[in-house]
């Protein structure tokens, strides 16, 4: 037996739940099964009666749990009293994060991160979501934070903030008028486009929101492709174009009313911002902290929970 098995053993037996303790260990509810299996094809022994509502430890169960919980308790003192940053330096977690996560929420998480976990370092790579989420998949950094979700294998995602894109445009007369029609964006198929680049969140939930109210982005005049949020906002203003993105990142233009917002009908419910991980991958403990710290800094944002 080792440690994992026996840490798995004991989530289920607090929690009741193999699922619950796939879910605070960030591991598969297969992987919490086997590693209960492999105790008990180990002990010769049955450790939890099940049924089709609820877990319950045996017998058996309630002796080890007894001894079990002591050694998850012990491995948890000595990680505190020794720490593995003072045998091999500070720890460092490594993420990667889309331009509208990494510019405007993890700040705040990484401030909270910083105050409750002052000896651990964080490595933060910015990219476009499809890049973001293939070095998760490619086990180049620990976390990832993207605006869309990409159908990538042994991927999980955890929604944790809805976010809204709006389309903005100059200040004058002429889309002043238009923003008495809300619900016609139609004109969009007339005007100069400017996009965010190929890859980015923003831009692919940006096209899936409009094609849903039935304007096509291959039929739009797409003007630019720029990466930069700044330089979009900036072109904006300038009265070179429209542009469709984040309320987020838009939002000190729409406040000083340098742009016009509008609404994309329909949408009202925004898109998730999402932290994901590999699943087949074990995280490490500073990997854990900081989606613990996301959580508890976003607690009320989410809408549940989508695999992939």
């Amino acid at each position: 037996m080792n440690l994992k098995q026996l840490e798995a053993f004991v989530e289920v037996a607090e929690g009741g739940s193999f699922s619950r303790a796939a879910k605070n260990l960030y591991l598969t509810q297969p992987t919490i099964s086997a590693h209960v299996a492999a105790l008990e094809k180990e002990l010769e022994v049955r450790l939890f009666v099940r049924n089709t509502k609820e877990v319950s430890l045996s017998a058996e169960g309630q002796t080890l749990y007894k001894y079990a919980s002591q050694m998850i308790d012990l491995e948890k003192r000595i990680e505190e009293e020794f720490g593995e940053r003072r045998k091999l330096g500070r720890q460092c977690i490594t993420i990667a994060a889309s331009t509208i996560p990494s510019q405007y929420l993890l700040p705040r998480i990484m401030t909270r991160f910083n105050e409750k976990y002052p000896g651990e370092q964080i490595k933060l790579l910015e990219a476009d979501s499809a890049r973001v989420v293939n070095q998760v998949v490619e086990h180049m950094v620990d976390i990832g934070f993207t605006g869309t979700v990409l159908e990538k294998k042994h991927c999980k995602y955890i929604p944790f903030y809805r976010d809204e894109l709006v389309i903005i445009t100059p200040n004058t007369e002429e889309y002043r008028e238009r923003r008495k029609a809300p619900e016609d964006i139609s004109w969009l198929l007339k005007e100069p486009v400017i996009m965010r680049e190929e890859g980015s969140g923003t831009r692919k939930e940006a096209e899936k929101q409009l094609r849903a109210v039935g304007v096509r982005p291959e039929q739009m005049n797409v003007i630019a492709n720029i990466e930069n949020q700044e330089t979009i906002k900036e072109s904006v203003c300038r009265g070179m174009g429209v542009s469709i993105l984040s309320k987020l990142a838009a939002i000190d233009k729409i406040e000083d009313s340098s742009v016009l917002e509008f609404g994309i009908p329909g949408a009202d419910r925004g898109r998730n911002i999402n932290v994901v991980y590999n699943k087949n991958n074990q995280l490490s403990v500073s990997a854990e902290r900081f989606l613990k710290v996301v959580q508890e800094v976003y607690p009320k944002n989410g809408a549940g929970s989508d695999n992939k």
